[in-house]
């Protein structure tokens, strides 16, 4: 039924790229809707309440950054930021805004609707793992994470995460103490393989604002720790502390 399909907000001021991504995106189940500016975006969000944004950094009225950083302060909806910037750090920078993913322009439809595709299927996703108890709930301090409502509460005060923040977390926690590669949680999280290695600092991004969010002091971390020369990994002791 249509008031079921998944609802794809595109933000682009270019004509011709509405068009196409709003063609191939119909054609293949989405209910597509679409905006040319920043103002224009935050009215079409607000009204209709999308699934996912994919959203251009180069457009008028209100760039694509202050319309992530605008949406960030309502809504988890995931976002795919486009971006012709050479630059990495102005890639970047979507990402510390709260993006959960970006592509750069010019770009293949295909590869847009697989990390469209990948993105809802992982936020959709729930994982039930050997570490994570049956009932779902794992306490460690001062945090309760219910695996199961895909939420998490710090000193008994909800925590706001994206999708794909908490699908990181999860990952990280359901092997706790293993540690991961940042290929390899590109790769379970994200669901694409590293290119270059410019892409890896997606998965850089997330656990910094894990840690920012979730640690008492994210410069010294307790519970996401790094893995010189691997990658990263939840503390193992203080989970089996807790759940045992």
């Amino acid at each position: 039924m249509d008031s079921q399909k998944e609802k794809i907000l595109i933000v682009d001021d270019e004509t011709s790229i509405r068009r196409i991504l709003e063609t191939r995106l119909s054609m293949i189940g989405y209910d597509v809707i679409s905006a040319s500016d920043g103002e224009e975006a935050l009215a079409a969000f607000r009204k209709e309440y999308p699934t996912l944004i994919v959203l251009d950094v180069m457009i008028p009225k209100l760039d694509g950054y202050g319309v992530c950083q605008e949406l960030r302060k309502e809504s988890d909806v995931p976002i795919i930021m486009l971006t012709a910037l050479g630059d990495v750090s102005d890639r970047i920078t979507g990402l510390e805004l709260g993006a959960d993913d970006y592509i750069i322009k010019p770009f293949s439809p295909k590869e847009l609707e697989a990390r469209i595709r990948s993105v809802l299927r992982r936020i959709n996703k729930i994982t039930i793992n050997s570490s994570i108890p049956s009932s779902g709930i794992i306490n460690i301090g001062f945090l309760k994470i219910d695996t199961n409502k895909r939420q998490v509460y710090k000193n008994n005060e909800r925590v706001r995460l994206t999708g794909m923040e908490f699908s990181l977390l999860e990952l990280l926690i359901s092997k706790a103490g293993e540690a991961f590669s940042r290929g390899e949680i590109l790769q379970e999280v994200w669901g694409y393989m590293p290119e270059r290695h410019v892409d890896t600092r997606v998965v850089d991004v997330h656990i910094s604002r894990l840690r920012a969010k979730l640690e008492d002091d994210p410069s010294n971390p307790d519970l996401i720790l790094t893995a010189r020369g691997t990658g990263y990994f939840f503390q193992k002791i203080i989970i089996k502390e807790q759940i045992l």
